[in-house]
């Protein structure tokens, strides 16, 4: 650690499905947040933790802003919203292959109502012409003052390093809040059980919607195994089919994919053991959206 060393903290936010875990991984080099084409794949605030020998970035991932449809959904836009006034510079995200949505002009007023400095990140320019971002940038530049705009592809590690740099402009000396090696403040169960639920958002597609919840019941360490059961909850018993599958193979794919993941993040053998039990409607009840993770700190 140098003598003048910085610290600070940046809130990534943004719509759903605009590339907000895609850019932390990439930016952490490692899977910290998991990745969906579809959106409101992040439900919890994840804190990854980007750090040199000069300085330490704390970023907080949060959920896409979308209007709420349930008590889950209430949860992931008091987590959002909160995350805008927990930092020094927020990271707006935006897909630049997209049309710029109602929604996105409304996030830019109520950075103006927080008073931070904000980056605009264009992400996905490798799906657009160059000559194509300059409206939309001038579009971008009318509803707020941001402090900088940094087009980006998250997916190949175009612009980072600069949006990186302008990031750094934030930060001021300040303590190393975290050691070094630490790239999460999320428990490994936590990791666990989302990577599990990443599988099922690749594998089962449209057929399961956003009704699923992981539980990890039991995680014990052994010489050079860990054991891991987790109890996959779904709203209703023609889900439970489906994730179970013919003869048991999705449940088999979904545990193979994630226990390949887990041993990756752990670095030692796993062994999984999964189950799939229904509990109807779970996302609008408090008590069991509280119980399957997600809560705030207070």
């Amino acid at each position: 650690m140098t003598e003048n060393f910085k610290s600070g903290f940046a809130a990534i936010i943004g719509m759903p499905n605009v590339g907000k875990s895609t850019l932390l991984n990439k930016i952490i080099g490692q899977k910290i947040s998991i990745i969906s084409e579809k959106p409101q794949t992040t439900r919890n605030k994840i804190l990854a933790i980007y750090t040199t020998d000069e300085e330490q970035i704390i970023f907080t991932d949060t959920p896409g802003i979308h209007k709420p449809h349930n008590k889950l959904d209430e949860f992931m836009l008091n987590v959002a919203n909160e995350s805008m006034n927990e930092t020094d510079v927020l990271l707006f995200v935006v897909d630049a292959s997209q049309s710029i949505h109602d929604i996105e002009r409304k996030i830019a007023k109520n950075i103006d109502k927080t008073g931070l400095p904000c980056i605009l990140v264009m992400n996905k320019i490798d799906e657009v012409k160059k000559e194509q971002l300059l409206p939309m940038i001038a579009d971008y530049s009318s509803m707020h003052d941001f402090a900088a705009i940094v087009p980006i592809s998250a997916k190949t590690g175009d612009g980072v390093d600069i949006l990186l740099n302008n990031i750094k402009e934030y930060l001021e000396e300040g303590p190393q809040f975290y050691d070094e090696n630490m790239v999460t403040d999320q428990p490994e169960r936590q990791l666990a059980a989302e990577i599990i639920r990443e599988k099922m958002l690749w594998l089962l597609q449209k057929e399961i919607p956003y009704g699923v919840a992981i539980e990890i019941t039991k995680m014990q360490e052994k010489e050079n195994l860990t054991n891991i059961y987790a109890t996959i909850y779904c709203e209703k018993a023609s889900h439970k089919g489906i994730i179970i599958g013919k003869n048991g193979e999705m449940l088999k794919k979904i545990g193979s994919l994630a226990r390949t993941d887990i041993e990756k993040m752990l670095e030692r053998k796993v062994f999984l053991e999964l189950w799939v039990k229904i509990k109807t409607d779970w996302r609008n009840s408090d008590f069991l959206v509280k119980n399957f993770g997600y809560t705030q700190a207070e």
